[in-house]
């Protein structure tokens, strides 16, 4: 299939992508100033009603959110189906593309490619009339806020256009770190532009920094290594189609992010992988989705990121016109699958293998001396002597960290229900609350063993990494806590928010922390004198004697030889270091049998 698909491709994206005379108020500020320049925000909403009107019967033109300081946040909903609405697109089974650019406003040629590609796609120029067969959702600029603190030099390592926006929101957020933990109000507005529409597939559209080099682009699709099985070649096609039809474009990509493993050192090679779910790729995939990241090299001029950018989101709705419907079709039987998972092994990350494999890879001549400005070891590329490398590649990707679902599903506390309902809420993932309790009931519990706080914040967060074991104790469960089963098509995406261990949990990202402070302590002389008589007991004394021997830091430390015995005294906080959310590993009791459920939400309607 791919190889007729390149060929058709090829000749169609030889063809100019100017608009015709008819449509001349459809041309971007970046065609009329030959890419020198990219336009303003403004010229964003003005294109995305002008689209609606030189199309009524084919675009709409909305508002899905509001940025932090008041921004409007439009997209082009684009269809010569007739479903302009989610409504209309699921009654029809009409597969959904999403095509989001500028999540980093400086790297915009998402913004300037996506309305050329859909300039193009609406004058049915493209192989199988793509938009007779699917549903497209463009957002031209994620990060309206970033956008528009616009100048030179905010993408010093990027070439063109002359000035563009910034990485982050007004509030300093990246949103490309924010998909999981939600917490920039631009991003909660995406998700509920998600939910809304299910895509089936998404692009996020970026330019990447790093080394001189001669590649262009990098395309990456997930399902590929990750999620549901039967997704994974569809992945894999996605990405295959898109690379074939930069290929017969003459440009050079590549199927993994080309970042050294070692610094700004080209022999250190590259690796592949799975991203965590604060990013694209990594999180649409616990949806059951598909996800593309898309990554314009840097050091190109802005022309030519544009024009292969345009090409990627062709070749891409080509692909979805004509495989979406069978693609859809194999997603929502991946929602049923993910709704069948209790009991059985779920991987949360992935790693490459020391495995590699010698590539050549199109660089340029360079020197690696020290620096006369910084002193440190600094790699130097000359760009008029290309140069084949031979790199290593780990692209034996496997499952990193893998955890069994709970049988029946989480239990969150009433201590933390509302925080965690909101985040709940914010993603779709289906829970109930408690109006009454449970009672004492058998559960398992996290108790940290080990606790580590990282050294500075990240997005605001301090992060936490926590060691420890899911172990059997019973607990009481009060009216008011949150029941999140497993049997439900977000289930993967439950486990990542939930399972204190998962990178972007809720945990991970500090939401409990206060749950890991002691609060109580035993003075040094109360502690002597408990430890003496606890040594009187021969299995404390053996315990700490042992102890005492085979580990010469705890032998070191007064203090931890003191915490030794207060943490086996009655006045020990049992619940320091325990997390506040249970997994249930058997079915519910009878959930709200006097009443009716509390669930999310529904996220409210776009407007046009």
């Amino acid at each position: 299939m791919l190889k007729p698909l390149a060929l058709a491709l090829a000749a169609f994206f030889a063809l100019p992508a100017t608009a015709t005379s008819a449509h001349d108020a459809l041309r971007t500020h970046a065609e009329a100033t030959a890419y020198a320049e990219t336009g303003r925000y403004a010229e964003v909403q003005r294109l995305c009603a002008a689209y609606a009107r030189a199309y009524p019967d084919a675009v709409r033109c909305i508002t899905w959110g509001t940025s932090v300081l008041g921004r409007p946040m439009v997209a082009l909903v684009a269809s010569r189906t007739g479903a302009l609405t989610p409504e209309a697109a699921a009654r029809g089974g009409w597969p959904v593309l999403l095509v989001q650019g500028g999540i980093h406003a400086g790297e915009i040629d998402g913004k300037d490619a996506g309305f050329e590609a859909l300039r193009t796609l609406l004058a049915d120029r493209a192989p199988g009339a793509a938009l007779r067969r699917q549903v497209l959702v463009f957002v031209p600029v994620f990060n309206v806020d970033g956008h528009e603190r616009f100048g030179a030099w905010m993408r010093p390592n990027q070439r063109g256009p002359q000035e563009m926006g910034w990485r982050v929101t007004a509030q300093n957020l990246n949103l490309n770190r924010d998909y999981a933990k939600a917490d920039a109000p631009e991003m909660q507005a995406m998700l509920r532009l998600v939910q809304r529409w299910d895509p089936l597939a998404v692009l996020d559209l970026h330019v990447t920094d790093g080394a001189q080099f001669e590649h262009e682009m990098s395309i990456q699709v997930e399902p590929g290594y990750a999620g549901d099985a039967a997704l994974r070649p569809h992945g894999r096609a996605l990405r295959d189609g898109v690379l074939a039809a930069l290929r017969a474009q003459g440009a050079r990509p590549q199927p993994f992010y080309m970042a050294f493993e070692e610094g700004d050192n080209p022999v250190s090679g590259f690796a592949d992988g799975v991203s965590p779910p604060r990013f694209s790729t990594g999180y649409f995939w616990l949806r059951n989705r598909l996800a593309m990241l898309v990554e314009a090299h840097s050091w190109r001029p802005y022309a030519q990121r544009v024009a292969l950018t345009r090409t990627v989101v062709l070749a891409s709705a080509t692909l979805v016109a004509e495989q979406g419907r069978a693609w859809r079709t194999d997603a929502l039987a991946a929602d049923a699958r993910a709704a069948a998972l209790a009991g059985q092994p779920v991987a949360l990350t992935y790693a490459a293998t020391p495995a590699a494999r010698e590539i050549d890879f199109a660089g340029y001549a360079y020197t690696r001396t020290p620096s006369e400005v910084s002193g440190a070891l600094m790699t130097r590329y000359d760009e008029t002597q290309p140069q084949t490398w031979r790199v290593p590649l780990q692209d034996e990707v496997v499952p990193a960290l893998t955890l069994t679902a709970p049988v029946g599903g989480y239990v969150v506390s009433p201590a933390v229900a509302e925080g965690v309902a909101a985040k709940l809420s914010q993603h779709g993932v289906r829970f109930e609350r408690l109006r009454a309790g449970w009672g004492e009931m058998p559960l398992a519990t996290f108790r940290a063993e080990r606790i580590e706080r990282a050294a500075a914040t990240s997005e605001g967060r301090t992060r936490l990494t926590l060691a420890g074991t899911w172990q059997p104790e019973r607990r009481h469960v009060a009216a008011g806590a949150l029941w999140v089963p497993m049997a439900q098509p977000l289930a993967r995406l439950a486990m990542h928010l939930l399972e204190p261990q998962a990178p972007d949990s809720l945990s991970a990202w500090g939401h409990f922390l206060a749950f890991y402070e002691q609060k109580e302590y035993m003075e040094p002389y109360v502690a002597e004198a408990v430890a003496r008589e606890m040594l009187k007991e021969p299995a404390v004394r053996e315990a700490f004697e042992a102890r005492l021997r085979d580990d010469p830091a705890f032998a070191a430390s007064p203090a931890e030889r003191l915490a030794f015995f207060y943490r086996r005294h009655p006045s020990w906080d049992e619940q320091f270091g325990l997390y506040p959310v249970w997994r249930l590993e058997q079915a519910p009791p009878a959930i709200n049998p006097a009443g009716k459920a509390w669930r999310a939400r529904p996220a409210p309607r776009a407007t046009r």
